[in-house]
């Protein structure tokens, strides 16, 4: 899974190279499948969180929702233009999104993150969720295990979820979800559902995941031999 992962991401930046999408950073595995206690072991869903970085000329900031009482803290991701005049333009490089005529800007392919996966001035979910989707489909014909396992692409709103099925008739789920790192610390904001009814496709929720992998890689580190605690939760995770 890691491998096939790996290949899909080398084929992502491929196909977003000198573009105004996100920036994608290296995934990392997250949740139950990979800290092997999974609660379902005949479905096993395997998740990366693979976040994202502005683009060329675009910031990111992160605004603390004031929504109703939530058992995670909820933020949306204002997207704003940044000035790169001060830097000394390299032939072909793309120009300033904040100054440069919008006409000019045209004829150079230029096209601002806001007018493709924002809503208003907020990074949406549900529409990253979309382009997330549309990466895959088009860079599987790239991927060497293309040509001996299938694709199924799987409905999410708020992730990009797919089943690859091996020449073995193994069938492997594998969900990226997306998120942006909170200054240098391991707590993102990411697409990650809520326990919310309804969440608006403009918020992020608050997660831990990639802390919890670093703390359940101690507790392995330290865990006494033949001990039970993976067991404990999966049984928890059930109950």
């Amino acid at each position: 899974v890691q491998e096939l992962v790996d290949n899909f991401m080398f084929a992502f930046r491929f196909l977003t190279a000198d573009s105004f999408f996100p920036v994608l950073q290296r995934e990392i595995a997250v949740g139950s499948a990979f800290e092997g206690w999974s609660p379902r072991e005949k479905d096993i869903v395997y998740c990366f969180l693979v976040p994202l970085e502005p683009p060329h000329g675009h910031a990111f900031y992160l605004e603390l929702s004031t929504l109703g009482e939530m058992p995670v803290r909820n933020f949306y991701i204002r997207v704003e233009l940044a000035c790169t005049c001060t830097r000394e333009q390299l032939p072909g490089e793309m120009l300033c999104l904040l100054h440069h005529p919008e006409q000019e800007l045209r004829s150079n392919g230029g096209h601002s993150l806001l007018n493709t996966l924002c809503t208003e001035s907020y990074l949406d979910v549900q529409k990253t969720a979309r382009w997330f989707h549309q990466l895959v489909k088009a860079a599987w014909v790239f991927l060497p295990q293309s040509s001996q396992y299938s694709l199924k692409m799987l409905p999410s709103s708020r992730s990009c979820k797919f089943q690859v099925t091996t020449n073995r008739q193994q069938k492997l789920m594998i969900e990226l979800m997306f998120g942006v790192q909170q200054d240098n610390s391991d707590i993102f904001v990411s697409s990650q559902s809520t326990e919310a009814i309804f969440t608006p496709s403009t918020m992020w929720s608050e997660s831990f995941a990639v802390a919890e992998v670093k703390f359940f890689r101690h507790v392995a580190r330290h865990a006494p031999r033949d001990s039970f605690h993976l067991r404990c939760l999966q049984l928890f995770a059930h109950i």
